[in-house]
């Protein structure tokens, strides 16, 4: 049985008269009492603002909503609250209405990768799936900050019926991402009927839900949500843990409880100034979430939305913290660093290099303790030729049934089928001099 910390106890006995403590853990409970204004904040926690902090606050709050759950609150660190990981994720900040001529509202161009509303179809074989615009606390870092708590952006039934109408119509989808929002704050039978819809769809081979519940409301995960999540397998979860002291003993139990249920887990963490741009903080963090079992998957850099230049990092400093965790701990533990492209180009991985050079036979390359060695390539590689024409392959590993696929970007220059040889930018200068002649 867990027991509640003298935080927890202040704030449940400010919120209520009686004080009975088996509320605490009631997770519609905790919505009810979220912190959405800075006189309650004050209140429950005992931190003081000045009347001039006040006013650059309520700015910041008038174009940048404030919700906090009494649990995330009670891990705020009180004593030293501006250099709190946890005060910074979730509390009201003046620098987010400085926004930089670099920013936008959408800085992912989710909204015009958008077919339907609710939909956004950027990579060939999945999409994001917005079933949702309301999440138990505001992040301050997110990255759809422009969503996020309107009215104006909650999905109706109609518009989530119209997205599962285009994933029905488009059979390249094999996998579809269903975000927000956060999908846990449906009601447990809606959430249903979403699965089973999707599940009815033949060419849906996987369903992902990406939440933040188990870090900042882990009583939602409750018996009833994971029975139900159990009936569509296969499921997969990305969780949202940026700093170890997250991994709380009701966050463990709520990943113990998927995990249990056979849910293979993910979590996808941010580069945040301030919060967790340390080695040693990633190191404990990864850590911590593979002893409950849980893959760390991407380390984002941080977006470039609005108001966001305060948490942002240099992106060397993302790639010395994985070189810090390559060669160091389990390679299972090791996130992939990724920058989501500006203008809605996806996550492009932001790694090491580990090649230092090569020629044609040879490969140099270099460990994480800075030992250079090479890998000598065989003399009589004889590549297989390819023509994507998989209907008459009579190679051993010939897929049932057969698929033509479209080569694009990269893959095109590769290809031996594909006879295109350069990718060129359409307002090159030079080829708009070629085809002016």
């Amino acid at each position: 049985m867990m027991v509640m910390s003298t935080q927890q106890q202040s704030i449940i006995s400010k919120i209520e008269t009686d004080g009975e403590t088996s509320k605490w853990r009631d997770w519609k409970w905790q919505l009810k009492h979220s912190i959405r204004n800075i006189e309650d904040f004050q209140h429950l926690t005992g931190i003081k603002f000045s009347p001039e902090e006040i006013e650059n606050l309520e700015a910041t709050q008038s174009k940048f909503p404030l919700s906090i759950t009494p649990y995330y609150l009670s891990l705020i660190d009180v004593d030293n609250y501006q250099n709190d990981p946890i005060f910074k994720q979730s509390f009201l900040n003046p620098l987010e209405l400085e926004i930089s001529k670099d920013e936008h509202s959408d800085p992912l161009s989710e909204d015009k990768d958008s077919p339907v509303p609710g939909i956004t179809h950027r990579y060939p074989d999945r999409v994001l799936f917005m079933v949702s615009n309301v999440c138990a606390m505001y992040c301050r870092h997110c990255t759809r900050k422009r969503k996020v708590g309107d009215k104006d952006f909650i999905p109706q039934k109609d518009q989530i019926q119209q997205g599962i109408e285009y994933i029905k119509n488009n059979p390249q989808v094999r996998d579809v991402l269903l975000s927000g929002g956060d999908p846990f704050l449906l009601p447990t039978d809606y959430l249903d009927y979403i699965l089973t819809e999707l599940r009815q769809i033949e060419h849906v081979e996987v369903v992902r839900i990406g939440t933040r519940i188990p870090v900042v409301l882990p009583y939602r995960v409750t018996d009833e949500l994971v029975d139900m999540l159990k009936k569509h397998h296969p499921i997969w979860i990305n969780t949202h843990f940026n700093h170890p002291r997250e991994m709380t003993q009701s966050a463990r139990q709520s990943l113990r409880k998927l995990a249990d249920a056979g849910i293979p887990l993910g979590n996808q963490s941010v580069l945040l100034a301030g919060v967790n741009d340390c080695q040693r903080i990633i190191k404990k963090l990864v850590h911590d979430l593979v002893k409950n079992r849980v893959r760390p998957y991407y380390l984002y850099q941080c977006d470039l939305s609005e108001g966001l230049s305060h948490f942002r990092t240099p992106i060397g400093k993302g790639i010395e913290i994985i070189e810090s965790l390559i060669g160091h701990t389990s390679g299972f533990a090791v996130p992939t660093y990724v920058i989501d492209a500006p203008g809605g180009g996806g996550k492009i991985p932001v790694m090491p290099n580990y090649i230092i050079s090569w020629s044609t036979n040879k490969v140099i390359i270099r460990n994480y303790e800075g030992i250079i060695t090479s890998y000598k390539e065989p003399d009589d590689y004889k590549a297989t030729f390819c023509d994507r024409n998989c209907e008459t392959c009579d190679l051993e590993l010939k897929l049932a049934p057969g698929t033509e696929e479209k080569s694009v970007g990269i893959e095109s220059l590769l290809a031996d089928h594909n006879n295109t040889i350069s990718l060129i930018p359409s307002e090159n200068e030079r080829f708009k001099r070629r085809n002016d002649g």
